[in-house]
């Protein structure tokens, strides 16, 4: 019967559904770990671990062992809930470690029935995780009568005793090897050694025993394995014992670790090779290939991410693995020998380590890139559960061994050439320290780790690359070459661009311990501070008043959150200021250029004011006589004029000459009084700390003085009032000659001098008003 069109598509669609499930379960690796092979002898017992990821739900949830049958089930043997098959009863047990994330399975008396296929698994059986387990439980191995058992590891040392009678103590002896029905020598005492065992086999007698000697085999190999007779004596009278040598490769010691954690392989060779090089190396089929030894091999794939470290003279010695990846699972072995690589007959060490790719250390970037000049920020993951340990950051250096020196650590100084350069922020509870190296230059590139002394399991490797700078740093900060001045205050500008605009920028003051961040406000009288001008881009540090103390490097950054971006640094030098020096922030040089100069103008005024402000008053009556004398000299001149005119104008000229003067006695008063106050002002502004000073200029008095009558006729108010007005202009020699001869007088406050010129020149008017007045009548 055909069958319909759809079915066979159906089928194929079913097979490729199964096909990816098959797939996709091989594709996926099981997080429980635990032994492959297990083999054991009748009436012994076994001790299986199983390992899980570190959660929670897995502490707590169900932990089965079962056997695997023919049709592909899995029954359950032993469980956590309590759970014992009666296969099992009286003689297994499954214990959980919870703080170890393992689970063991205990069995003994063993039988041959009990090899077979098991899983060590989490949750519900057959449905659950699970790990796949075989073992081979062999029968008692049988040996002749008075049979000894030795059974060493792969390159160590055995030593075979062979015990006699008295009477053979003279005759030859010998160690032999069952070789099916032969055995052949492998040494006797007269020297003769077999050729595969040479340099390896020993014959000896200790002390002044006569009953009994000894054979040591060195570097033992599998080959070695087998049945030994001892022999002393030839014919029916020869006395024999018989030896069995079992030679064991190592148990692999199970490491179950997450990825980018790291890993710690602890290798203890014994004192036999304490002077030969160490390596570890990982099995690949066949071979076994290096990854690191001590005579500077490093597999490529392992740069940057290896060290291993002797631990004492003894053969002990470690080797450390950061930055886990899932290709790193695999068997590895450590070993010793002069050539730093792996051969047959010495010791060695096994591991299987298994790699969990639920990881709960957190993905951080591996590689980071610098430039020349600039910064960069590393973050470095930790337990989260251990925020109070102790944080450290090392160079990785590609020598011989291999070494990591600390730079910088949470209780450890800066090492010596990167002061100023380099900081550890700890943020205790985020799981996370940053380091900030900053002034990078290409002798920085390489590889660097971060670690604690908690956990080690949280290790990681940062490989740094620092390229030449194409163009200017996005922090910069001015002026480059910083001296402050002790009792001053002194100003630094960290210029940023706008992509920081929105990010916190912060100013630091550096030391061994670390970068400590400065206030951002005023919290005392003395004290550094922190303001950020928006609208220029920049933020300032300001000190004030600087001291000694404050020398040294300070760090410009932004940062957002817990989360440092870029940094500069800058060194301020503190020196005292020299005697006679301005108090002038000496990173400002267009403030230098502009104040001295307007300090020579302020202080040349402010001689000539107090120089005529301190002249005698009993000069003011001479200047009076004077002006009196020129006031009659020009009324003479008028009157001989209005002689000549005619009478009848006398009555007006005299209302003309008494009008006018009074009038322009009245304008000069309200000028006087206007430049008295303006004056008044602008000194103000510029107040000195030391003293109050004004620019009210007295030169108008001095100058009727200096005068003589006749210049002063001609003199109109037009005159006065320029002089009054161009007073700063008038500067003599010997006003400021005078400066230095009356600094050593209390000087008059500006307002007081004001009122001295207006006074004055009160009086100096109504003199004027009177003789103008007087002038025409006796005319």
């Amino acid at each position: 019967m055909p069958q319909p069109p759809w079915k066979p598509q159906a089928m194929r669609l079913s097979l490729f559904a199964l096909l990816v499930t098959v797939f996709s379960g091989v594709s996926t690796q099981s997080p429980i770990f635990g032994p492959q092979d297990v083999s054991s002898i009748e009436g012994n017992s076994v001790s299986i671990t199983c390992y899980y990821p570190d959660t929670s739900v897995n502490r707590h949830t169900r932990k089965y062992w079962c056997r695997q049958g023919a049709n592909g089930y899995c029954a359950t043997l032993i469980s956590s809930n309590g759970y014992l098959s009666k296969d099992y009863s009286g003689r297994a047990s499954l214990i959980n470690f919870p703080e170890n994330s393992t689970f063991v399975i205990n069995i003994a008396h063993l039988t041959q029935e009990d090899t077979g296929s098991y899983k060590c698994g989490l949750g519900t059986t057959n449905r659950g995780l699970f790990f796949d387990v075989s073992l081979e439980v062999s029968q008692v191995p049988e040996f002749p009568n008075d049979t000894h058992v030795y059974t060493k590891d792969i390159g160590r040392t055995v030593t075979i005793e062979c015990r006699f009678k008295e009477g053979n103590a003279h005759s030859k002896k010998s160690l032999c090897k069952k070789r099916g029905e032969s055995c052949e020598v492998v040494i006797d005492s007269t020297e003769y050694v077999d050729p595969s065992y040479k340099d390896r086999a020993t014959l000896f007698m200790k002390g002044t025993s006569r009953d009994v000697f000894y054979v040591t085999i060195s570097h033992l190999m599998p080959s070695d394995a087998g049945l030994y007779v001892c022999q002393a004596g030839e014919g029916p009278s020869a006395d024999k014992n018989n030896a069995d040598l079992q030679v064991l490769e190592p148990e692999p010691e199970l490491l179950y670790k997450d990825l980018r954690s790291s890993v710690t392989f602890e290798c203890d060779l014994g004192h036999e090779v304490a002077n030969d090089a160490k390596y570890l190396c990982r099995k690949n089929k066949e071979t076994c290939d290096v990854i690191i030894n001590t005579l500077g091999k490093r597999d490529p794939a392992f740069e940057g991410r290896i060290l291993l470290t002797p631990r004492d003279g003894k053969g002990r010695f470690s080797v450390l693995i950061t930055g886990l990846r899932k290709e790193d699972a695999g068997h590895y072995q450590c070993g010793a020998h002069s050539s730093g690589l792996p051969q047959e007959g010495w010791p060695i060490q096994a591991w299987q380590l298994f790699v969990n790719e639920e990881s709960t250390i957190p993905n951080t970037r591996s590689v980071v890139k610098g430039v020349t000049g600039g910064s960069v920020a590393i973050v470095c993951p930790y337990n989260p559960k251990e925020s109070s340990s102790l944080k450290y950051w090392c160079h990785w250096e590609a020598d011989e061994n291999g070494r990591c020196p600390v730079l910088v650590g949470t209780q450890a100084l800066v090492q010596e050439g990167y002061e100023g350069r380099l900081a550890l922020f700890d943020q205790p509870g985020s799981g996370a320290y940053t380091v900030i190296l900053n002034q990078l230059t290409t002798q920085d590139s390489g590889f660097y780790w971060c670690l604690t002394n908690g956990d080690s399991r949280w290790r990681s490797t940062i490989e740094l690359q620092v390229a030449e700078a194409t163009k200017k740093p996005d922090l910069e900060v001015t002026p480059q070459n910083a001296t402050a001045v002790i009792g001053e205050t002194f100003t630094i500008s960290c210029h940023y661009p706008c992509k920081f605009y929105s990010q916190e920028k912060y100013w630091c003051k550096w030391s061994n311990d670390g970068c400590h961040i400065l206030p951002s406000h005023d919290e005392g009288a003395r004290q550094s501070s922190v303001s950020c001008d928006q609208s220029s881009q920049i933020v300032s540090m300001t000190l004030n008043p600087v001291k000694k103390e404050d020398e040294g490097w300070y760090w410009c950054g932004v940062k957002e959150g817990q989360v440092y971006g870029e940094t500069t640094a800058i060194y301020v030098a503190v020196e005292e200021r020299t005697r006679g020096s301005p108090h002038i922030n000496p990173t400002d040089a267009n403030a230098r250029a502009k104040v001295a100069p307007e300090e020579e103008v302020v202080e040349s005024s402010v001689s000539e004011n107090e120089n005529k402000a301190n002249l005698d008053p009993r000069l003011f009556a001479d200047e009076r006589e004077i002006q009196n004398a020129g006031d009659q000299a020009q009324e003479n001149r008028a009157s001989g004029n209005a002689g000549s005119a005619g009478g009848q104008s006398g009555s007006s000229k005299v209302l003309v000459s008494t009008l006018v003067p009074l009038g322009l006695v009245l304008a000069v008063g309200v000028v006087a009084v206007w430049v008295a106050r303006v004056r008044h002002r602008k000194n103000v502004d510029r107040m000195s700390i030391s003293s109050y000073r004004t620019d009210i200029s007295m030169g108008d008095f001095r100058n009727s003085r200096d005068l003589g009558g006749n210049d002063n006729m001609g003199a109109s108010p037009d005159t006065q009032e320029t002089v009054l007005e161009g007073k700063d202009e008038i500067e003599t020699t010997t006003e400021c000659t005078t400066e230095s001869e009356e600094s050593k007088k209390a000087k008059r406050s500006s307002k007081e001098e004001a009122d001295m010129a207006y006074s004055a020149f009160l009086f100096q008017s109504s003199t004027i008003a009177a003789q103008v007045h007087d002038g025409p009548q006796e005319a």
